[in-house]
């Protein structure tokens, strides 16, 4: 078999056979077949997309590459999580520990940052000491003694999609349907959860940009849930605008600690009520409603927090050191009215060019460093007036930021 052929095969829309999907994904975790090669192989599955049959074949072809958990010594429902990617996305480090603080087994494992949204592993890295990676034997221990873990992928756990994962980044194939739902699938049936919620992200500053797309998505990921008799709840999230008040790692990182304080009501409040409740209906066998009574009390009470903070220190972590760049710039609005609208693409970009994220596989990233927002949707903004704040340690001319905030005169919004 010849790594050209198959190429050529998808290129031209032909379906590739678990024979050939295996020689060249295979091929490429033993460096028998170069970026490249591979690079060109996404790049047809972009274009030309995959069979049904390509995708279960591939997603187990992913598994296999690995080892696979074995959850079973632990008691109760283990409910896994994850979300598409999103600007400002810190969902997981705030659903996991209100989940766990309700009792329930949450096992974890994340993703550094993919294109331009940010990864759970990037921000944790931010905390000095925060160790995250682990053991096979270290992943049970840690679900077993505090009931939750959050860490990057084991070498031994899906190593193939952490090579095409590092590769899609710097390729421009992020954004292909097949392979998100291989990328994500693979990883969550082989960590053994029972159960799996997947938050879609769909908007400007997401991998999927269109409701037709996110419902693609959706409708593929069950399907593979069902071929391996998991189950699988999808939601829908907008993502035109920023989650939160924060991009960049640390300052995400300090954003998720005030939110389980009881500190933050916004959008990002709501998503991860709402997450977190669907996971609690999952494992409980209990309503919406019911659930999101217990995720509310969990935030109000401070448990989650308290978990959050157990988790931190368990894996090493320490908070105070966490830094934040001292080096700040203020934009101002150049005019007076409402904000109705914050493109998250935009804030993204600038976040990255300011050092938060990665052009290339070898970039190092600049923990400190990002985007706060000090206005909202719906804010009154006069001439003069803070629109963002830029943590900085080196400054990036490539984008204005201020064309992120659509201000709209009040009159016009009266009237309409």
């Amino acid at each position: 078999m010849n790594i050209i052929d198959v190429i050529d095969k998808k290129r031209n829309n032909g379906e590739l056979t678990r024979e050939e999907l295996e020689f060249a994904f295979n091929g490429y975790l033993e460096e028998k077949v170069f970026d490249y090669q591979m690079s060109s192989l996404l790049m047809a599955i972009c274009i030309n997309g995959m069979s049904d049959q390509e995708v279960f074949d591939l997603t187990d072809i992913f598994i296999k590459s690995g080892e696979v958990m074995d959850l079973s010594s632990i008691p109760g429902v283990k409910v896994d999580k994850h979300s598409t990617g999103g600007v400002g996305d810190k969902t997981t480090l705030i659903i996991a520990p209100i989940v766990a603080s309700l009792g329930i087994i949450v096992p974890k494992m994340s993703g550094r940052g993919l294109g331009l949204t940010g990864g759970t592993i990037d921000k944790l890295e931010s905390i000095p000491g925060f160790k995250v990676e682990v053991t096979a034997e270290e992943f049970v221990k840690e679900l077993n003694d505090i009931g939750m873990i959050i860490c990057s992928q084991t070498d031994k756990l899906v190593p193939l999609d952490k090579v095409i994962y590092s590769l899609r980044d710097v390729t421009g194939t992020v954004d292909s349907i097949p392979l998100i739902a291989v990328s994500i699938m693979s990883k969550k049936i082989a960590c053994g959860a029972d159960k799996i919620l997947i938050d879609i992200k769909c908007g400007d500053g997401a991998l999927i940009k269109d409701e037709r797309s996110a419902k693609e998505l959706r409708d593929l990921m069950v399907r593979i849930g069902n071929n391996y008799n998991k189950e699988v709840r999808c939601l829908i999230s907008d993502m035109n605008t920023p989650l939160g008040v924060c991009v960049g790692n640390a300052l995400e990182v300090a954003e998720a600690v005030e939110l389980l304080d009881g500190k933050v009501k916004n959008n990002l409040y709501d998503l991860c009520v709402d997450i977190a409740s669907n996971m609690v209906s999952m494992a409980k066998d209990i309503s919406i409603i019911d659930a999101r009574d217990e995720v509310i009390d969990a935030i109000n009470s401070k448990k989650a927090l308290e978990k959050f903070y157990q988790f931190v220190n368990y894996r090493g972590g320490n908070l105070e050191r966490m830094k934040i760049s001292d080096n700040k710039l203020e934009v101002k609005s150049t005019k007076k009215g409402v904000i109705t609208a914050i493109d998250a693409l935009i804030v993204s970009k600038v976040s990255n060019a300011l050092g938060s994220g990665r052009e290339n596989k070898e970039d190092t990233i600049d923990y400190e460093v990002g985007v706060f927002l000090n206005k909202q949707i719906g804010d009154v903004v006069n001439e003069g007036d803070t629109l963002c704040t830029l943590y900085y340690n080196k400054i990036s001319d490539n984008f204005n930021i201020a064309d992120a905030f659509t201000i709209e005169e009040q009159e016009k919004i009266t009237n309409n």
